[in-house]
């Protein structure tokens, strides 16, 4: 039985002796599929009192990152997304606190936010409010103020919202609980409970939240507090699981379709062409009866109707298709009518594969190879954006339209940073993509990064220009390695002696096993493509006498041969 994320929140914020409140809290739990993507998202923020309208600032700060957090795609892990909110929020912060009539630095606040997603929470802080935990009795701070007391018994923020067009931003990892109790607060309140009364005070909490707060608040209040005083409780009730059981469950809640025939019909498309039928999939051209459009249509095979992982793969495809919007990249529908069968549909692409491509030209010009290569790299940057990694890039799949435009396809293997920050009983230890292609780091076990997906570039490029990849292919049954060292990469001017020193240095930069040694972007890579660089040049005077003249060399090992031979007989 699948259980999902489950917390309570409760919070008081009052102005408290002062006039004014400058604190500000707020807090969502959104729905499904919002939940599982995004997560429970809390703010609190404490208006810098020396600025005019520092209630403005704090009020905005933490509206504006629930709304504009939840606006972030969901393919975006929680730290890029709130990364990229806050410093846009910072921006506006800086720029309007001032401009125009407004006092400088007008708009300035501290914050504090957590987000749980999954299993996992999120920490953003900077200023001097606060994030406790309260976990088996044991009561610790997760942030540290940015305040710096210069004598006396004022401190100073050295760091907060507003203050400056850039701002850095701390950010934490937690591992969460089922019943772990977090406290977002502000200095109102913290610095007028000592920690011991706020652990008895915690630990004692009831099912109210909102009421518990209230108590704090005023129990700060009583203490003597003279500022502003702001408290937020959030309870994990319940923390997300499913069993490999009831993921399966979900993955096969829809029908495979049989094997279909030109003809046939389903869901309203009618099968125009069979376009490939494969032990693990078949592909359609399909016509929509009702708009008369042409579609490809895409439906797993019925050999891997109990293998989840396979299942997910296949959805997820579907999943990536429908959020990546660009001209290289192939594009996946949504279906105007309810689905009654496991399929999806996409925009029909009539040309070749990459591969066929390399098969009409076995030695093409370095020009043409130059060109689609930067068409892949462009489709791969588009995942990029998404932080998504392709993992599976190899030339059957990529296509090449009648137009000779790159179309990436096949996204079953891609990972995507967001979900995997989400617990899964689906776990897939072997290595993504093909293995002459994939990057050597996934056959050591390890995770792969945007490089990975860069070194299968290069090894498409290697291969476009020689026919062969750079590394002894190795069987599909014993793919894993122990060490980098295991690889030897070939150079391309074995295959092609035409090809310039500073096209091999960047060729096997591209391919070199150790990610380490690879680009680091592929801006890098592509530029070297186009470019001599002069640290892959070999002066004549350096290169080895059999490249200078080779026909010098084989003359004179004749001879050698020759002498030895004639020593022997006179011996």
């Amino acid at each position: 039985m699948s259980e999902s994320l489950k917390v309570s929140i409760g919070g008081l914020s009052i102005a408290g002796i002062k006039e004014q409140n400058q604190d500000a809290f707020a807090a969502q739990t959104p729905d499904s599929p919002l939940l599982q993507h995004k997560g429970v998202a809390c703010a609190l923020a404490d208006g810098v009192s020396s600025s005019a309208e520092s209630h403005v600032a704090s009020q905005t700060s933490v509206t504006q990152f629930l709304s504009d957090y939840y606006s972030t795609p969901d393919s975006w892990s929680v730290k890029n997304s709130a990364a990229k909110v806050l410093t846009a929020l910072n921006r506006w912060l800086y720029q309007h606190g001032n401009s125009g009539s407004r006092a400088k630095n007008s708009l300035v606040t501290t914050f504090s936010a957590i987000v749980i997603k999954s299993t996992t929470a999120h920490l953003f802080h900077v200023g001097d409010s606060r994030i406790y935990r309260l976990r088996d009795g044991e009561l610790e701070l997760l942030t540290q103020d940015h305040a710096s007391n210069f004598g006396g018994n004022k401190s100073y923020l050295t760091r907060a919202l507003g203050i400056d067009s850039h701002v850095e931003v701390d950010y934490r990892q937690e591992t969460v609980e089922k019943g772990d109790l977090f406290m977002l607060s502000t200095d109102g309140l913290h610095e007028f409970i000592g920690k011991k009364a706020l652990i008895g005070k915690l630990s004692a909490l009831e099912a109210d939240l909102e009421a518990e707060a209230k108590k704090l608040v005023h129990t700060a209040l009583e203490a003597g507090s003279d500022d502003n005083i702001s408290c937020l409780l959030v309870h994990v009730d319940q923390l997300p699981v499913e069993e490999l059981d009831e993921a399966h469950r979900k993955l096969t809640h829809l029908p495979i379709p049989p094997v279909l025939e030109v003809g046939n019909s389903i869901d309203g498309y009618e099968v125009q062409e069979v376009l490939f039928s494969g032990t693990r999939s078949h592909l359609y051209l399909v016509r929509d009866k009702e708009s008369q459009q042409l579609f490809a249509l895409k439906t797993p095979s019925e050999n891997f109707a109990e293998d989840p992982l396979y299942l997910d793969g296949f959805i997820k495809e579907e999943w990536v298709g429908k959020r990546i919007n660009h001209p290289s990249v192939m594009k996946v529908f949504t279906p105007v009518r309810e689905k009654k069968f496991l399929y999806y549909l996409s925009e029909y692409i009539p040309g070749q594969s990459l591969r066929q491509w390399m098969v009409d030209n076995p030695k093409p010009d370095l020009d043409q190879v130059r060109e689609l290569i930067k068409q892949i790299a462009v489709a791969v940057r588009a995942l990029d954006r998404l932080e998504m990694i392709h993992q599976d890039l190899k030339p059957e799949n990529i296509l090449i339209d009648r137009n000779g435009r790159v179309k990436l396809i096949d996204f079953g293997t891609v990972r995507i940073k967001g979900i995997d920050e989400i617990s899964s009983p689906l776990e897939n230890d072997i290595p993504q993509g093909s293995v002459n292609y994939v990057a050597p780091e996934y056959l050591l076990g390890q995770k792969g990064t945007h490089c990975s997906d860069l070194f299968s570039i290069g090894v498409i490029a290697y291969e476009m220009l020689t026919g062969k990849v750079p590394y002894k292919e190795r069987p599909a049954n014993n793919y894993m390695i122990k060490g980098y060292g295991e690889l030897d990469y070939l150079s391309s001017r074995h295959e092609r002696s035409d090809l310039p020193d500073w096209i091999e240095g960047c060729l096997a930069k591209a391919c070199a096993a150790d990610p380490s040694r690879r680009y680091p972007v592929l801006s890098e890579f592509l530029f070297d493509l186009d470019n001599p660089n002069r640290a892959f040049q070999i002066s004549e005077r350096n290169k080895p006498l059999i490249e200078k003249n080779p026909l010098l060399v084989w003359k004179g090992l004749c001879v050698l041969l020759f002498l030895l031979n004639a020593v022997q007989l006179l011996l």
